[in-house]
């Protein structure tokens, strides 16, 4: 039976993140110490060193042939039924659409899994919880971000040949043209193929430092793991030296990302209540059917359903903010989801725990 000290040490985990997260919003909005312009350097510090540094830390640390397949397969199917209730939903009702279902999905299963979710259920199941969602983290990174990307990308660049046919200034601007007789032709304007598309994409990631994280913790990970190699020392060391400080300046910039925001609830109240109902509700209730469909049980189940309400991707909103899809929808999430995240997260803790899963 779940208890105070057992609820303390959630807390103790949680707590010093929330004061990195206040030292952030307070230097901005109480005592003025940074401008706009310093704030963006800061999370350029954080999105181009200290986190991915911080991913490649522990991905290199996941062993990929102990990976828990049940785990990720259930992941999988939680994400397969949130996709379906989406077409669905954009399919028959009047008000879904391709767009809204883009922002749902990232709302309902892509969660900020390293930052919060490592101390958070380090505290609660200890180093098998870690191991979880480490690799939770690493698929994440690898399948599902890329496959948002893929996605946003597609959306847009089909947004922008549909939008440049429909323009008539826009196509006698453009690829007339005079053929060998000096006659002029018109060029029919087509969208663009999809391995067009994917080299955008891949383009785009090569970009990404965190891709480059998860992709070259992966291969370290799977090289140490089958000749039982260990990482020399001056690479581990340099490597240490700055992901140690991803957790913290993580949150610090998150709480210098709410200071620079107008309010916290940017969209509106329905929409903050949709948000937050995908994410703390219908992301853990998918993640519920998939992991009793491939058969986990006992505590691999319950950090699975935990894991699946931590607060909302980072990177979602980076996304979404780059792509102008719903981006005040994100932020706001972001920023509700780390508020709202220990009192919610310990509540699902004592449920589960008083559960006979």
């Amino acid at each position: 039976m779940i208890g105070w000290h057992d609820v303390y040490k959630v807390v103790e985990a949680m707590f010093p993140l929330y004061v990195a997260l206040v030292l952030g919003y307070g230097s901005v909005r109480w005592w003025h110490i940074f401008t706009r312009e310093q704030c963006d350097v800061i999370n350029l510090l954080v999105c181009y060193f200290t986190l991915p540094l911080y991913t490649l830390e522990f991905a290199s640390h996941v062993n990929p042939f102990k990976m828990n397949y049940k785990f990720i397969g259930a992941d999988a199917i939680s994400k397969v039924i949130i996709v379906i209730v989406l077409v669905i939903w954009a399919k028959c009702s009047s008000k879904g659409s391709y767009c809204w279902s883009i922002t749902s999905f990232s709302l309902a299963t892509l969660t900020n899994s390293l930052v919060v979710g490592v101390p958070l259920l380090e505290a609660m199941y200890g180093q098998m919880s870690v191991d979880l969602v480490v690799q939770s983290s690493v698929i994440q990174g690898i399948i599902w971000l890329t496959i948002l990307l893929f996605v946003l990308e597609f959306r847009k660049t089909r947004s922008d040949s549909l939008s440049m046919m429909d323009d008539p200034h826009a196509v006698s601007s453009l690829e007339s043209v005079k053929d060998i007789e000096r006659n002029e032709q018109m060029v029919a304007i087509s969208r663009p193929p999809l391995w067009s598309l994917l080299k955008i994409v891949w383009l785009k990631l090569a970009l990404n430092p965190n891709s480059y994280a998860c992709f070259i913790g992966m291969a370290w990970a799977f090289i140490a793991s089958r000749w039982h190699l260990d990482m020399p020392g001056i690479i581990e060391g340099s490597i240490l030296i700055m992901s140690k400080a991803g957790t913290g300046m993580a949150m610090f910039s998150m709480g210098l990302f709410m200071a620079l925001q107008e309010n916290l609830m940017a969209c509106g109240p329905s929409l903050t209540v949709f948000g937050i109902v995908l994410r703390f509700v219908a992301g853990p209730a998918a993640m519920g059917i998939g992991s009793i469909a491939v058969g986990l049980h006992g505590d691999v189940l319950r950090v699975a359903i935990i894991q699946a309400a931590l607060p909302q991707s980072i990177t979602s909103f980076i996304y979404a903010k780059e792509y102008g899809l719903h981006p005040n929808v994100l932020s706001t999430a972001v920023i509700l989801g780390m508020i709202l995240s220990l009192p919610i997260l310990v509540g699902y803790y004592a449920i589960l725990e008083k559960s006979l899963l």
